[in-house]
């Protein structure tokens, strides 16, 4: 997907200073990750995202990793972090879980992960909501866009065929973690067991609305326009879950609580795909 739109800076000489620093930034960042990740056999890699950047094409760092089969179809699930640039949490908390795949890979049984773990990188180094060019990225999707981070994963959402999506995100006005629910019918089904999971380290939210819209026991089954999504045109659904952690605990939980939310939810829909098959 070659750039032709502003807020990735690139030039007819080459990337601009600011996308050069960005680059540099997500590289510091991931590398680490990624030379823990190669040593394990169930890692299948990351998609050639400095090469792209380089010549001009936003591409963004893709992790996959495939866990031990079940005997069944691997089911493919997608998770993504750091749509908003403030919301470093589910950043850390993707990274992290991929760190803990590597010597726990027992944990992704029958799943082939997607992990996108910084979809906003002008905003995550400038740490504002927005990506560089002033846009709230997950207000974007499915509305002809012209953002590249957007265009970029709207592509992927239309090509992976996924059973599942997973949003990390933090809320700078909840008290708790809570979580949307939206897609598939069993969403409700996945997302309560995460919140039981997470509640020894973070209360859960159980305000009747949250975050504007009607809630029961931290589960909101409405949505924002525009919020990073499966194509509308996309039958049938996949589970489609957005987390959220409250901005005011400490870094470490909101982290653990977010990565121990991903793994209750990878666990329970294994649980209820093997119980549906032996219906």
């Amino acid at each position: 997907m070659k750039l032709d739109v502003q807020p990735f800076h690139s030039t007819a000489d080459g990337l601009s200073g600011e996308a050069l620093r960005d680059l540099a930034w997500l590289d510091a960042c991931l590398s680490p990750v990624e030379a823990h990740l190669e040593t394990s056999r169930h890692f299948l890699g990351v998609n050639d995202w400095r090469a792209a950047w380089v010549r001009g094409e936003l591409v963004l760092p893709r992790y996959l990793f495939m866990g031990p089969r079940d005997g069944g179809d691997l089911a493919r699930v997608a998770i993504f972090a750091g749509i908003h640039g403030d919301e470093p949490e589910g950043v850390a908390a993707a990274l992290r879980l991929l760190l803990e795949l590597v010597e726990h890979p027992e944990w992704a049984t029958g799943y082939c992960l997607q992990i996108y773990p910084a979809c906003n990188p002008s905003g995550l180094r400038r740490g504002t909501r927005e990506s560089a060019a002033g846009r709230d990225l997950n207000r974007e999707f499915w509305g002809a866009t012209r953002q590249p981070e957007v265009r970029f994963l709207e592509q992927e959402l239309s090509d992976g065929d996924f059973q599942g999506l997973i949003s990390l995100h933090t809320d700078d006005t909840s008290p708790g973690f809570y979580g949307y629910a939206h897609g598939a019918a069993l969403t409700q089904l996945l997302l309560a067991p995460a919140l039981a999971r997470v509640h020894p380290h973070l209360p859960v939210n159980h305000g009747e609305i949250i975050d504007g819209f009607a809630a029961r026991n931290g589960i909101i089954c409405d949505a924002f326009e525009g919020i990073l999504c499966a194509p509308p045109q996309t039958a049938p659904r996949p589970f489609e879950i957005t987390l959220e952690t409250p901005q005011t605990a400490p870094e470490a939980v909101k982290e653990l609580a977010l990565a121990l939310a991903v793994q209750a939810i990878l666990a329970e829909h294994r649980k209820l795909m093997a119980y549906a098959a032996n219906i």
